[in-house]
């Protein structure tokens, strides 16, 4: 396990990543000899994790704000490709690193510091899950007329057990429902364009509602971009040789198509029937096409959402273990594991129990909140990995509480952070609030693209006077002997790039 010293290592001893079927490794680095599966599974894992019941309600949004069928789609096409080009590059951290997304946060905001977007993660992971549980109990409610109250539990416990068996189990679980999933909605698409009574007001580009279309197109960018925060936790045991090309490639076509073909699913529905009911809206659509097809469609989309629920369990667990191990040096075990997991999926079924009825409005206030969230921090942690550090990272230093090469706290990532999310306020425009420039721009919210260039630039300016040099060097020596299956016990990531092979 991750030993927690002035010189601390993490594990390496032993080849087997579960016990009893279960992972073992959580937040500690996981070592070449335990690096298996194929770039391709990328695809499939985060296609599923966009084809449920939660990326069918960000489909609404536009609809609900008076845009036509159109330009609906074209801002969710869009916006989804924007939001997921930076969570792909997210995913190509994993197979270099070995760690999990967020403990990678520790070389731009310093150990303790990180604890900022621990923080900023884990309300992310337990509003999304809480979201998912009661939509969870409208499934319930509408198929089976259950109190949707009766659901929360038991669909928190089986997400939870999916996330506690793991990584494998969950890549494949996502692999043979994404196959399920893509025929459903092939048939789904083929019946809509055959038998919906398209009229030319929906296809007419004429009528541009610019604010319905920028907060459609920001809400998808912002859904996409919140897998960043743990889209390397599902690469992290893939072999570092895949390569960043296609690690790239297979994230974002799984997401990105996904994601935009179940947001159209909520569009269509949406603009056919019930605006106030996501589920019942899509049963109706499904209906339209056959009989019973609805319910059929509703269910593969609930257990894709029992599925994304155990991603999002699984990545808050790990995550409270970094923030938990900021605090006071953890050493990682598969019990840790356990009551991290607990934790969370308790916080999120209470938080589903005092949830408010009206979901959609709701739904939609908290991913414009995440975007003020996570705009900076996934600005800075890309240009970091790119841009500043070039890839090149000690694992050891990672894991060091006293500072070490990354210090407690980083006042240039701090600073970066601060003062993008800050620059994003006046040009934000939500239902409870709207900014000076946004009021001047008619309404309209441009503060993720704010946010990012703010957030990437101060960051690269504030590195310009830092001796990357000498850190460099004290890389090249702190990791030697880290791995026993690497050349001379030295892991990827601690390897210079122009020197890996």
């Amino acid at each position: 396990m991750v030993q927690q010293t002035p010189a601390p290592k993490p594990a390496t001893e032993g080849h087997a990543s579960t016990v009893g079927g279960l992972e073992v490794r959580s937040i500690n680095y996981v070592p070449l000899a335990e690096r298996h599966g194929k770039v391709w599974h990328l695809w499939p894992i985060w296609f599923t994790g966009d084809a449920h019941l939660a990326t069918i309600a960000v489909g609404v949004l536009g609809i609900s704000l008076g845009s036509n069928l159109i330009w609906t789609a074209i801002a969710i096409v869009a916006g989804g490709a924007f939001g997921t080009f930076f969570m792909a590059f997210h995913s190509t951290q994993g197979p270099q690193l070995g760690l999990p997304q967020m403990i990678q946060s520790r070389p731009q905001f310093g150990y303790v510091g990180a604890l900022l977007v621990f923080v900023v993660a884990l309300i992310s992971y337990v509003g999304f899950n809480a979201f998912n549980q009661v939509l969870a109990g409208s499934v319930a409610q509408e198929t089976l007329g259950i109190d949707p109250h009766y659901i929360f539990i038991p669909f928190g416990v089986l997400a939870a057990l999916l996330a506690l068996v793991g990584y494998d189990m969950i890549h494949k679980a996502q692999r043979y429902l994404a196959y399920l999933l893509i025929a459903a909605l092939t048939i789904f698409t083929i019946g809509v364009i055959v038998l919906r009574p398209f009229t030319a007001a929906d296809f007419d580009l004429g009528t541009f509602n610019r604010n319905a279309f920028l907060v459609q197109f920001f809400a998808a960018a912002t859904y996409q971009l919140s897998w960043a925060i743990y889209v390397s936790d599902y690469s992290r045991y893939l072999p570092p040789t895949v390569g960043v090309r296609a690690s790239f490639w297979w994230t974002f076509l799984g997401a990105w198509i996904g994601g935009f073909w179940m947001m159209l699913v909520g569009t269509i529905a949406a603009s056919m029937f019930n605006l106030d009911n996501v589920v019942l809206s899509v049963i109706q659509a499904g209906d339209a096409i056959f009989g019973g097809f609805g319910t059929i469609l509703i269910v593969l989309a609930f257990l894709g959402l029992l599925t994304i629920t155990g991603l999002n369990f699984y990545g808050a667990s790990l995550t409270l273990l970094s923030a938990y191990d900021s605090i006071k040096p953890l050493k990682a075990t598969l019990n840790t594991r356990i009551v991290a997991l607990v934790v969370v999926a308790v916080s999120a079924t209470t938080i589903a129990y005092l949830a408010s009825g009206n979901f959609i409005t709701t739904f939609g206030t908290f991913i414009h909140f995440l975007g003020l969230l996570f705009a900076p921090w996934t600005a800075i942690n890309l240009i970091d990995f790119y841009f500043v550090r070039k890839t090149h990272y000690s694992i050891r230093a990672i894991f060091e509480p006293h500072g070490g090469i990354y210090g407690r706290w980083n006042w240039r990532g701090l600073l970066a952070y601060g003062l993008g999310f800050l620059s994003m306020i006046p040009f934000t425009a939500s239902a409870h609030y709207q900014g000076t420039f946004a009021k001047a721009l008619g309404g309209a919210d441009i503060s993720m693209i704010v946010g990012l260039l703010v957030g990437g630039g101060v960051y690269l300016l504030a590195y310009r006077s830092f001796d990357l040099e000498a850190e460099r060097l004290a890389v090249d020596k702190a990791d030697v002997g880290l791995d026993p299956d690497a050349p001379n016990g030295i892991p990827y990531a601690a390897v210079p790039h122009g020197k890996r092979k």
